[in-house]
């Protein structure tokens, strides 16, 4: 079959279904508290890509690489900087060869999440030197095969757009969207509301926006309905983390189950969300749940 671009997603589907959970899935294959899952792309391959057809076989539309925190500032912290963009191309590829395998409309985003430092003047992160740190991790997703630059979980609207100008400098029409998490009290940790964010989003030419992980399915709605009402035409993205987090034997175990995910699902779309995923907590079982549940 061709290759599918982000475009043709959008003219066959009223609805797009995306993946889960990656670090969920890793933890659950052996990743250790410290250990880096980008370094998996190249050291337990074969894992990741069970990851990536667990998704693929649940119904998922569109899958993300394992490159989460694969930029180079991030990656500093495990002395991993240097192998930015081996790591993030090896994941490109990984995800590029588990959709070409198939014989539907899949895609792969290059998934690019925050620096994880604060942006100066509270931090030491220059607007310039972040833009230059996203350009790398973008250029290696694109070398490497992904349909579309997806940058998720972000919280400083400076940082955002030190992203999107990162990605647009390796390809100035390459596909874009973004996500905000809003985990405090409906804004994002930097105080950033929903409404702050579409007027964001709308100066940035991207294809699709909304939010992504927080504090489970109600608070990711209360996000879409607010994007919804300000940008009735967008394409809005809703990728909710299982619920929330408590320890069982010692484990972290999320409360939402496939079921609660479904119906999640069918409301949220109702909302107004068109690409419905889930994030940290969720697995093939959820989004299996949830593609089901929008279908009828």
């Amino acid at each position: 079959m061709a290759k599918t671009t982000f475009a043709d997603l959008f003219e066959s589907e009223a609805v797009i279904l995306a993946d889960g959970g990656m670090g969920t899935m890793l933890m659950a294959a052996g990743l250790q508290p410290g250990d880096s899952p980008e370094l998996w792309n190249v050291e337990h391959a074969d894992e990741v890509r069970s990851i990536h057809r667990g998704y693929l076989a649940a119904g998922a539309q569109i899958i993300l690489t394992n490159t989460f925190g694969g930029n180079q500032r991030r990656l500093m912290h495990r002395q991993l900087e240097r192998r930015a963009v081996e790591l993030n191309q090896a994941a490109a590829v990984l995800a590029r060869a588990e959709v070409d395998a198939l014989d539907r409309r899949v895609v792969v985003g290059g998934s690019i999440g925050p620096t994880g430092v604060l942006m100066a003047p509270l931090g030491d992160l220059t607007y310039d030197e972040a833009a230059g740190i996203f350009e790398e991790q973008a250029g290696a997703l694109v070398a490497g095969g992904v349909d579309v630059l997806w940058v998720e979980t972000m919280s400083d609207l400076q940082e955002l757009r030190a992203a999107v100008e990162g990605c647009r400098k390796v390809a100035a029409d390459f596909p874009i969207v973004a996500t905000m998490t809003f985990d405090s009290h409906g804004h994002t940790s930097m105080g950033v509301a929903p409404e702050a964010a579409v007027e964001a989003f709308g100066t940035m030419e991207l294809l699709a926006f909304g939010g992504n992980c927080g504090n489970g399915p109600e608070e990711i709605e209360g996000v879409i309905e607010s994007m919804h009402t300000l940008a009735p035409e967008a394409v809005l993205i809703a990728k909710s983390n299982a619920g929330l987090p408590k320890m069982v034997d010692g484990q972290q175990v999320y409360d939402a189950t496939p079921e609660v995910m479904a119906e999640h699902a069918r409301r949220v779309r109702d909302l107004g969300a068109r690409i419905i995923g889930a994030c940290c907590g969720s697995t093939p079982a959820h989004i299996q749940a949830m593609g089901q549940a929008l279908k009828g």
